[in-house]
């Protein structure tokens, strides 16, 4: 059975008539369910998974990790709709370890120790995902997953309801001002001019450099907007 509190999040957030995504209150939503932060991240169609709204300290560093090594639970529940409950990052099977090579130990290193990530689904269709983490590791509850589950759903109606009204069903989720990894886009976007490349090498360009030199995607990013990196000369 839902909380009470968080029953009353869901009736007001589906209430929310509004041309785009309602602000959620993430930080309240994380106390519910035992967690230290909180991700939504949306991935329309064929569009990466993007980072539109977050909760707590350790949130951005570990979607800008997935985002350096393109692999990780969130993306998998954004792009396959897999469930990923991971209640202990340091004593996963072989399968986790095998499936994201090198991505635990870089997670466990920020300080976070369990990762849960729902994926957003309307039947068949792939929405995005919610994912949190603790910096403790434990398992979720029976009740916290039964309320992050009702979280999830009201989160991908609001999401499909939102694409609904606009002339292309994925256009509004993606145009929102803010998104975290803007400057991402941006960066690979010159990258690619610099390079006289497609945009996926360009990332891969931007990745690579973050990876080898143990720098968050973001920051390397920026430095190549404010032209203090170049990475054709690399």
């Amino acid at each position: 059975m839902t909380h009470p509190v968080m029953a009353d999040y869901l009736r007001a957030l589906s209430a929310h008539t509004g041309a785009g995504m309602a602000p959620l209150p993430l930080g309240a939503c994380a106390e519910l369910l035992g967690l230290d932060g909180l991700g939504l991240l949306l991935a329309p169609g064929s569009s990466p998974a993007e980072l539109v709204q977050s909760f707590g300290e350790r949130t951005l560093a570990l979607e800008d990790l997935q985002q350096v090594q393109g692999q990780g639970p969130s993306l998998d529940a954004a792009r396959h709709g897999a469930l990923v409950l991971l209640p202990d990052v340091a004593d996963t099977s072989p399968f986790a370890i095998d499936r994201w090579p090198g991505l635990l130990g870089a997670v466990e290193a920020l300080d976070v120790r369990a990762v849960f990530s729902f994926p957003l689904r309307i039947g068949i269709i792939a929405l995005g995902a919610l994912t949190g983490h603790r910096t403790r590791p434990g398992p979720m509850t029976t009740a916290q997953l039964t309320d992050a589950f009702g979280l999830v759903d009201t989160i991908a109606q609001i999401t499909i309801a939102t694409a609904s009204h606009a002339e292309l069903p994925h256009t509004p989720l993606l145009d929102e001002p803010g998104l975290y990894f803007a400057e991402v886009h941006q960066a690979t976007g010159m990258l690619a001019d610099q390079l006289g490349t497609g945009c996926d090498h360009a990332l891969i360009r931007l990745r690579g450099h973050a990876f080898s030199h143990d720098r968050p995607l973001l920051d390397v990013a920026r430095d190549v907007l404010a032209r203090r990196l170049r990475l054709d000369d690399n």
